[in-house]
């Protein structure tokens, strides 16, 4: 009886720390995986790519910019001081959630030098860069006409 109650206990206690472990868990996703409806809908997750030239808009505390990853854009809302090295073109990363196809910031990082990305933000980017290359290639070997088109 003891040792079916300290199973029993111990089953209880793993349970309640893997809740809790999965609960904290923010996970990265680029702003091509979010317009694939890749991201969690209603959870935290953490947003990276780049902040698209002349997409910062001020209003006060609030902050609305544009992060994106060469392929696909996401509007992001952030009231609050943004980090000193946030600039356009830069490597960011937001933590928050999607409300109605805005993410909205909690928290913003910047990359903290010119060399440094977070190997998620610097992957995702790569692979959209990628995916645009095989697009212009198959544009340029289709002709704009479609396949078969004659140059």
């Amino acid at each position: 009886m003891l040792a079916a109650l300290l199973v029993l206990a111990a089953g209880a206690i793993a349970a309640l720390v893997f809740n809790a472990f999965r609960s904290n868990l923010v996970f990265f996703y680029s702003p091509t995986q979010v317009a694939a409806h890749e991201a969690p809908a209603g959870r935290t997750f953490r947003l990276g790519g780049l902040v698209e030239p002349g997409s910062v808009k001020r209003e006060g505390v609030r902050v609305n910019f544009i992060v994106t990853d060469s392929a696909k854009t996401v509007p992001v809302r952030f009231e609050g001081v943004l980090p000193d090295l946030f600039k356009e073109g830069k490597g960011v990363v937001a933590q928050g959630k999607l409300e109605s196809g805005v993410f909205v910031a909690r928290e913003v990082l910047a990359k903290h030098d010119e060399n440094y990305m977070p190997p998620e933000a610097a992957e995702a980017l790569q692979k959209a860069g990628q995916a645009q290359e095989r697009a212009a290639r198959s544009l340029v070997t289709t002709g704009p006409q479609g396949a078969g088109a004659k140059p």
